[in-house]
């Protein structure tokens, strides 16, 4: 008889474990991105662009993309950055001022908004802590995270990518000191076993333990493996400049979904030269590419426009050769840009621009899609979201209407 009675408590205590994580399982995993409005050592940190698109919204993008996260919230206290984030699709955290100072941490920043979003009615049962200062965290190891976690096989898991280096400090006398390993024996790489180096960019742990450590790291610990090349973390403009080159070698073969296009002339159109002949006329090179671009272009129904510094009648000739609308003369590029896309009724997220300039540079920063020609300024190859491998005159317009079109 004893073993019936043995047998029903083994079953109700399986019982209770599987309601415990049913309860449990109803907690949402929710992606936390801290972004105060001040910063030392690059300005406006957080709302610099990468890509052509500002670290907040790369952050909100890439949470928004990777599977299992249920609300990205990013806390701030800048309303600037709280514009961007909401419009990239973020529910914003208001942070108030004594946690938002240069020694306040992330890990005071999250329990707010933790606190904020339960006051509310949320319930979290994972927290995705991502770092916009890590502009190229991949969404298929955050996914990978959230389930390792959310499967119960770690309590945190983080961002880290492989390293064979060997790693050396100072002692007090200011020594060399070597850390990971013997100075005297150096093996080759294949003969080593790697070390991971921690790269900041996304830290995924269940909520209640971080309650109770203040810290994300407890518990079981596992590492997400990352690319090293995904690793920078921008905090001065030197590192900034090289995330920005990054983005041009990584990002740079994805398909444009824009509803218009609108360019430059000179640099864009044309090499950027000019013949003069005795009289004062003046000649340009373009590209036949290009024409024949323009006119797949324009029977996809997709509208166009050139607009100009330059008053030239090649400007308006080129123009109408191309069956292309063009307003030249204008000195202020954003305004005039600005003014067509309400006109015309689309959205500046919806619209590609192409400069090569940095008169380019107030119409490249309004639109979704900035894009650079090959041979463009380094001020317009870091305000791009894509650098094209053509140059001007060289069907670099070609190339850009046919990422635009659909395949």
């Amino acid at each position: 008889m004893a073993r019936p009675q043995r047998t029903m408590r083994i079953m109700a205590t399986e019982q209770h474990r599987a309601d415990a994580q049913r309860v449990e399982d109803h907690g949402m995993t929710v992606a936390i991105i801290p972004a105060r409005g001040g910063s030392k050592g690059v300005p406006r940190k957080n709302l610099r662009r990468v890509g052509g698109v500002p670290l907040i919204e790369r952050a909100v993008r890439t949470a928004l993309a990777a599977d299992g996260i249920d609300l990205v919230v990013v806390s701030t206290d800048d309303d600037e950055i709280a514009a961007v984030a909401s419009a990239a699709g973020a529910r914003v955290v208001r942070r108030p001022a004594e946690l938002s100072g240069d020694t306040a941490s992330s890990e005071s920043a999250i329990l707010h908004a933790l606190d904020e979003l339960e006051a509310g009615g949320d319930s979290i049962r994972i927290v995705a802590f991502l770092q916009a200062t890590s502009p190229f965290i991949p969404a298929d190891a955050l996914t990978d995270a959230v389930q390792q976690v959310r499967d119960g096989h770690a309590d945190t898991v983080f961002a880290a990518h492989e390293t064979y280096g060997f790693l050396w400090g100072r002692d007090a006398a200011g020594a060399a000191v070597a850390l990971n390993h013997d100075a005297a024996h150096r093996p080759r790489r294949q003969d080593r076993e790697p070390h991971h180096l921690e790269t900041g960019a996304f830290y995924v742990f269940r909520a209640d333990g971080f309650r109770a450590a203040e810290h994300r790291f407890f518990g079981r610990i596992r590492i997400a493996e990352v690319p090293e090349w995904t690793a920078i973390e921008i905090d001065d403009e030197q590192q900034l400049r090289i995330a920005r080159a990054l983005a041009a070698l990584h990002e740079s073969e994805e398909r444009i979904p824009v509803r218009a296009i609108v360019t430059d002339f000179d640099g864009v159109h044309t090499d950027d030269t000019a013949s003069v002949d005795a009289d004062g006329v003046e000649r340009v090179r373009v590209s036949r590419e290009d024409g024949m671009g323009v006119s797949l272009l324009r029977r996809a129904g997709i509208p166009m426009l050139i607009l100009s510094t330059e008053v030239n009648a090649v400007v308006r000739a080129r123009a109408d050769k191309l069956r292309v609308p063009v307003l030249h003369g204008i000195d202020d590029k954003e305004a005039a840009l600005r003014a067509w896309a309400a006109e015309s009724g689309i959205p500046l997220a919806d619209i590609a621009y192409l400069g090569n300039d940095v008169n380019d540079l107030p119409a490249l920063r309004i639109v979704g899609w900035p894009v650079a020609v090959a041979n463009a300024h380094p001020l317009v190859q870091e305000a791009a979201r894509v650098v094209l491998r053509r140059s001007g005159g060289h069907g670099a317009v070609r190339e850009l209407i046919e990422r635009v079109l659909p395949g």
